[in-house]
């Protein structure tokens, strides 16, 4: 598997353009809400706040979803090109997953968590050296709260880290991966202010909890296809990530797949 110069590609580079719009459609929606309740009681306000909040929920629980601004899930090609994407590190795997990465001839991009940066910049500084992305992936990971964040603190948790990646590195991230993949209305000024795009998948082992190396593999082989965007992650505590990656690098060798790290570019 090698990443030749043949094999670069372009992916949409798509910042959210009017961040605030769902925000005041949301509060326009709930003054209706209860002035419906006000004038009709429950049996149409509680209906119609039900019927207000389902595309909240859907923009924050499903992880390809654009209700709150642009989300890329897949590149567009049709040549058997994949994009790695490696989550929640600097850890203590980054070292033999970037071997991994080198005997291969592959290229990934990691999705650092800002707290874990700081601890250990020369990893940082080791993935860039070595070919590879560097995105942005929270300051202190909050997996379980991450989707009700408040402005300040979402602003805190994206802001942090992309100051200390642009500190170690000396220039910014351009690509943002939310926490489980989940969002907020608040989450798109802030990707906004710093010129990030969100990115999702449309491939995953669920490697982060699962530590099979082989199922995990075994799932994502069923969504590959050229173009795909490849969840991963790295110093999960049943310790299989490593493992994980390097099977699945003998895998997409087989298949005749390149993982390459796409450029950004702005429609």
């Amino acid at each position: 598997m090698t990443a030749s110069s043949a094999s670069r590609i372009d992916a949409p580079h798509r910042t959210p353009r009017r961040p605030q719009a769902w925000s005041l459609a949301l509060l326009a929606s709930q003054a209706a809400v209860a002035a419906l309740w006000w004038r009709y009681g429950a049996t149409v306000g509680l209906p119609a706040m039900l019927a207000t909040h389902a595309p909240f929920w859907w923009g924050t629980l499903w992880p390809h979803s654009r209700v709150f601004g642009p989300v890329l899930n897949r590149l567009t090609t049709d040549e058997r090109l994949v994009w790695l994407t490696i989550d929640d590190g600097p850890s203590d795997d980054t070292s033999a997953i970037l071997d991994a990465l080198d005997a291969h001839g592959a290229k990934a991009t990691f999705f650092l968590v800002g707290a874990r940066a700081t601890a250990r910049p020369d990893l940082v500084r080791e993935i860039a050296r070595r070919g590879h992305g560097v995105g942005n992936h929270s300051s202190t990971h909050p997996a379980k709260w991450f989707w009700a964040l408040g402005p300040v603190r979402m602003r805190r948790e994206i802001a942090d880290t992309q100051r200390i990646l642009s500190e170690i590195l000396g220039a910014p991230p351009h690509w943002f991966r939310a926490v489980v993949g989940m969002s907020n209305p608040f989450v798109n000024a802030v990707l906004k202010s710093h010129g990030l795009a969100r990115v999702a998948w449309s491939a995953r082992g669920f490697d982060g909890v699962a530590g099979d190396p082989a199922r995990a593999v075994a799932r994502i082989e069923r969504d590959l296809s050229p173009g795909a965007i490849v969840l991963l992650h790295e110093g999960a505590t049943h310790g299989g990530n490593v493992e994980t990656i390097r099977l699945l690098l003998q895998r997409l060798d087989g298949l005749g797949y390149r993982a390459v790290v796409p450029s950004p570019k702005k429609d």
